[in-house]
């Protein structure tokens, strides 16, 4: 066997080993959905938000530590936000309820119009009689007084714009996660409502602090730090609305 046979197997295996492995890369999630079919999508389990893959601690900067100092006969203790106790969250394992009112819009156009004429000429018509050697190099003649004449001329023109406009109005239960050293607290909510065949999925995660819980136990989605709010879902619906997997394979291969 030839070196030009041997290259040739090795493109057709490799050709097949694409043909095979492309399919089976999506093959485990083609199963479970094969597996569904006729079902109603099914909800994820109660677990421990801190179990869950992905789940990382949240590390700040944080003040020194605060001792607790109290004077004879005092019932107020250093650093307490509150004398009476009262129910809103404050310890690992309370729940609170975040509201989410997103109402966005914006709107944005802009055009850039651009034109440039350039033009150059020069002339060499005496250099210490140099300039005659002119004629040696070309032959068929030239002129000294108009050795070089360029011109240019070049236009651009771009328009854009963005119309963008979002109402959202949400509200969702979430655990207190983690207590930071200097009292505020992380966060992680997540509800799922099914209907008929199609599920949604609310998860909102980020830093609160104490006081800007109110007195109902409720705290805005603006009033939370590195806030992370997803809304989505899966089922009937969201999978009609998905491009099929062969075109999904089609536009990520597809150099052009």
């Amino acid at each position: 066997m030839n070196r030009h046979s041997i290259a040739s197997h090795g493109r057709k295996a490799g050709l097949l080993a694409l043909a095979l492995a492309l399919p089976l890369a999506g093959c485990g999630n083609l199963i479970d959905r094969v597996s569904e079919i006729g079902k109603e999508p099914s909800m994820d389990p109660i677990e421990n938000p801190t179990q869950q893959v992905g789940y990382q601690p949240v590390s700040l900067p944080m003040p020194a530590p605060m001792q607790d100092i109290r004077q004879p006969a005092s019932l107020w203790r250093q650093g307490s936000r509150a004398f009476f106790k009262d129910q809103r969250a404050g310890k690992v394992g309370d729940i609170l309820t975040v509201v989410i009112e997103i109402q966005d819009q914006a709107t944005l156009s802009n055009g850039t119009t651009q034109e440039r004429d350039g033009s150059n000429s020069a002339g060499l018509d005496n250099l210490l009689g140099y300039e005659q050697l002119l004629s040696d190099l070309f032959p068929d003649g030239i002129d000294a007084g108009n050795l070089v004449n360029s011109d240019s001329e070049s236009s651009t023109s771009g328009t854009g714009s963005v119309n963008r406009s979002e109402a959202i109005r949400l509200r969702v239960a979430a655990v207190i996660t983690q207590v930071l050293p200097n009292g505020n607290m992380v966060l992680q909510g997540t509800q799922q409502v099914r209907v008929n065949y199609e599920l949604r999925a609310l998860t909102v995660g980020g830093v609160i602090r104490p006081e800007d819980i109110n007195n109902v136990n409720e705290i805005n989605y603006d009033k939370i730090a590195e806030a992370r709010i997803a809304y989505g879902g899966k089922g009937t619906l969201s999978d009609i609305q998905q491009p099929r997997y062969g075109q999904q394979v089609y536009d990520i291969f597809f150099p052009f």
